[in-house]
């Protein structure tokens, strides 16, 4: 019994190694991959085209629709600043979707709204009544619209969509700022290649800690607190390397609810947000993949490596814990939804390649994240796992994975500096030290348990995070 032990401890021991070496390497190939890109965007960021698209007739107009439930301390700064983004022509949509707090009253006051009469188009089923639709007395290019809730985003940017006019609907979270010229770089890939772009994304920064003024931020600081920084490094490892790295590869998984532009009529097609499912952003994207591909039709998913859109995150554990359990559910709800394309060649890399790894590494990665490290104290304590093995495994899981973060960071401020004192980078280069020590075995936790909510079914809850975070 004890040689057992003995060997399936040291088993693991190995197999722990092999997982994380695979995994930061996988990294690391994605993190290299987004560095040309992101030097390339950088060294022609003067020639972007911004003033071209800018000044086109044939700038595809925008719809930006902003679900929001109790969102009163952002609300006002969020859709002040959409309103004065720089872009052609564009109208901004809000479904107050039954918000019990002061949402709809502060929108009020600060853009005069009345009630209107709007007929609203039923492309997509809705299943929250629609109570009032208002506008701005001064007839700005602002609709709000009033629905009861049914304690998911999904049917709120559903009756966006509906009531969107425009060919491009573009969803943004209501605690989120836009840079002067986000609409303008997430709609070049859509201008250059009209006929495959079906959707696209960009990064998103942390704003807590910042200078916010009119819905922008105007002045970049690393965050308060560790908890926040370390997230604010996680956010640029994984979306402004990680994504741009499968982007450069065609496997970009989805696009962040955060700050997405999307093609209406192919929502529409597709059936819009699936109000079932709890990870609406992910599930959309991947569904609106799964019927492009299964239908043979070319398309691309694009994503903009220069940050333009900034959010707030969670500045207390127990907030954050339910961010991440929601997050794990979500991703386990999609992949289960999506399961007829896994290691199928219809699908191409999508389905041979990207789906694995968000299975393998994302999702069932949590259980040995948890293992790993109380496995090799086990071994040590039986003689079976020799101190050079457990030295190995963590200059591998875990400084490997310390380098890839200060790594991300300084390819980051290298193409797209945002923090203007060395304080700021001093405090980020820590953070990217500190994830690995208890952060990550904390993430790996909340992901299972949130893996394990979706298994049993259990609703996720639509977190209004603004409500409890710290600027």
């Amino acid at each position: 019994m004890t040689n057992a032990l003995e060997n399936l401890v040291l088993g693991f021991a190995w197999f722990s190694l092999a997982y994380f070496l695979v995994l930061n390497t996988t990294y690391l190939v994605l993190i290299m991959l987004a560095a040309f890109d992101s030097i390339d965007a950088a060294r022609g960021a003067t020639f972007a085209g911004h003033d071209d698209i800018f000044h086109s007739p044939l700038a595809p107009p925008i719809t930006i629709i902003v679900p929001a439930r109790n969102e009163a301390m952002t609300i006002v700064g969020c859709v002040g600043g959409l309103l004065h983004l720089r872009y052609p022509e564009f109208e901004v949509v809000v479904i107050d979707d039954g918000s019990d707090d002061q949402t709809f009253e502060r929108l009020r006051d600060a853009f005069d709204l009345v009630e209107i009469p709007r007929v609203i188009r039923d492309d997509l089923p809705i299943v929250g009544l629609v109570m009032s639709t208002h506008s701005p007395r001064d007839r700005t290019d602002l609709l709000v619209v009033r629905k009861e809730s049914i304690g998911r985003p999904a049917d709120a940017v559903n009756l966006g969509i509906n009531a969107a006019r425009n060919p491009l609907v573009c969803r943004v979270d209501a605690d989120s700022y836009l840079d002067d010229d986000a609409l303008l770089a997430v709609a070049k890939p859509f201008v250059e290649d009209p006929q495959n772009v079906v959707a696209a994304g960009a990064a998103i920064r942390v704003a807590n800690g910042s200078k916010v003024y009119e819905g922008r931020v105007v002045d970049a600081h690393a965050p308060p607190g560790w908890l926040a920084r370390i997230q604010a490094v996680e956010y640029l490892r994984a979306f402004l390397l990680g994504r741009a790295g499968w982007s450069r590869l065609h496997g970009l998984l989805f696009v962040s609810g955060a700050f997405g532009l999307f093609r209406r009529d192919l929502l529409v097609e597709i059936g819009g947000m699936d109000t079932g499912s709890e990870g609406d952003d992910v599930e959309l994207v991947l569904r609106l993949q799964h019927h492009l591909r299964r239908a043979r039709r070319r398309y691309r998913v694009a994503f903009v490596a220069r940050s333009c859109c900034w959010t707030q995150v969670p500045s207390t554990y127990s907030v954050l814990a339910r961010q991440r359990r929601r997050w794990g559910q979500i991703l386990a709800e999609a992949l289960w939804a999506h399961r007829t394309m896994f290691v199928n060649p219809r699908y191409g890399f999508m389905g041979l390649v990207v789906l694995p790894y968000y299975l393998v590494f994302e999702l069932l990665g949590a259980v040995v994240e948890l293992a790993a490290f109380p496995v090799f104290i086990l071994g040590m304590a039986l003689g079976t796992v020799e101190p050079s093995l457990t030295l190995l495994f963590v200059v591998i899981g875990f400084g490997y994975a310390a380098f890839l973060s200060i790594m991300a960071l300084a390819i980051e401020e290298l193409a797209y500096p945002r923090y203007r004192g060395w304080r700021d980078l001093w405090l980020m280069f820590l953070a990217a030290i500190l994830e690995n020590l208890g952060y990550r075995q904390m993430y790996a936790w909340w992901r299972l348990r949130g893996v394990a909510r979706a298994v049993r079914g259990h609703p996720a809850k639509w977190l209004p995070e603004s409500t409890a975070t710290a600027a």
